[in-house]
């Protein structure tokens, strides 16, 4: 099967065969994916261990692995083709919402409303379990909304910034 998935504004083509070897932009590629919980995964990949956070939302996925927030959408080849009768994988446009992945204090609100920001760049650090872990913009744009302030407790899901 195949899938186009777009991380923080890249798009990746990935390949799974039937015998469960992988592809990714054409590129063989060996991954152990174990689920631990609900959202909840272990990941080997090239000899490396890593925890990863995967939650639905409306707009797409987020994804949190070693402290980084990507954002982003998966289409199988029927969704992709779809997609592409209606205009395109939209990647660079419309609006985006940060919610935080987890329970967590914000620590630092490194943005303000108004404000470009590039893709990458932090813009949000939010405290859970006594780790800081930066949430950085998925795409360039510009910081439309600031729902969090440094020193809030939040829940998993809360709205904390939105960019356009």
């Amino acid at each position: 099967m195949k899938y186009v998935t777009v991380l923080n504004g890249k798009t990746y083509e990935i390949e799974i065969a039937k015998d469960g070897s992988l592809t990714v932009n054409g590129e063989p590629r060996t991954v152990d994916f174990l689920t631990l919980g609900p959202s909840l995964y272990s990941v080997i990949r090239d000899n490396a261990s890593y925890e990863v956070v995967i939650e639905e939302r409306e707009e797409g996925y987020e994804v949190l692995m070693r402290g980084k927030l990507f954002t982003g959408d998966v289409l199988d080849e029927r969704a992709q083709l779809l997609a592409s009768r209606r205009g395109g994988l939209s990647a660079d446009s419309g609006e985006i919402s940060i919610k935080s992945p987890m329970p967590g204090l914000v620590v630092a609100v490194q943005v303000s409303e108004g404000q470009e920001v590039q893709a990458g760049q932090t813009i949000l650090i939010l405290e859970s379990m006594k780790m800081q872990n930066e949430l950085k913009a998925p795409r360039a744009g510009t910081v439309q909304r600031i729902s969090a302030s440094a020193g809030q407790t939040v829940e998993q899901g809360k709205l904390l910034i939105t960019i356009v």
